[in-house]
């Protein structure tokens, strides 16, 4: 089967904090379609990868194409305008606001028009959103509240969506519940690139991982090319 057509291509990306050096070259590729999660231990780099796609980190080094077009070094919102869209593992949702007016704010540089429609589109998308479009936030489950982040996410029609630790502080029973939702996603066409630490739901919830050790990338492969346990895996992260 063809390659899918490449969303986001990173090239020997280098970024550090001062003087301590955390990326060291790291190069992958995403196709159209695709969810991609990034594996590590604590300290391998995953997020400062997120946060140098996105904006939040200046890269020193390499190159980040999104489509085509060069978007390394530019200012957050210009990548965020160009396609790039992250959800933190805070969320950062305004808990004493209604579901909807958390979403509306995903497209605060859209048209009335284009918001509308994107509204119900992620309402299509979270159903159980359009049951609480008029809730406070502060009242939903972990669960909920991270369909809200993502729905906000959405509204913004990324060309790609960075989730950082989507499972982050959540029981099991919500965990299954975040993997749902990023299947529901992927049955919709998003391109996603997602820190996880759940080996579980990165599995579940993948097409591909990519291991990062000292940050470089030192494995990676298909999910469905994998057999029996995951031990191999752990060992590649951990050891």
């Amino acid at each position: 089967m063809a390659a899918a057509e490449p969303v986001l291509v990173v090239r020997a990306l280098c970024a550090a904090y001062g003087k301590k050096q955390i990326l060291r070259g790291v190069d992958f590729t995403i196709g159209r379609g695709e969810t991609v999660t990034l594996l590590g231990a604590n300290g391998s780099g995953k997020s400062t990868c997120l946060n140098a796609i996105s904006g939040f980190v200046r890269p020193s080094a390499g190159e980040i194409m999104l489509e085509g077009e060069p978007i390394a070094g530019n200012p957050i919102h210009r990548i965020f305008r160009a396609g790039v869209v992250q959800v933190s593992q805070g969320r950062d949702l305004f808990l004493d606001l209604t579901v909807e007016s958390n979403l509306r704010l995903g497209a605060f540089a859209r048209n009335r028009a284009g918001t509308e429609a994107s509204i119900e589109r992620v309402l299509g998308i979270f159903p159980r959103l359009g049951e609480r479009r008029a809730q406070r936030v502060r009242t939903l489950s972990g669960g909920e509240q991270q369909m809200v982040a993502i729905g906000r996410a959405l509204m913004a029609e990324p060309k790609i969506l960075l989730l950082d630790e989507p499972s982050g502080g959540l029981s099991p029973r919500l965990v299954d519940e975040v993997a749902d939702t990023i299947q529901v996603l992927k049955e919709a066409g998003t391109t996603m690139l997602m820190v996880e630490q759940n080996l579980n739901l990165a599995f579940k919830a993948a097409d591909r991982f990519i291991i990062l050790r000292d940050g470089v990338v030192i494995d990676g492969g298909a999910v469905s090319g994998l057999k029996g346990s995951h031990e191999d895996i752990v060992r590649s992260i951990y050891l």
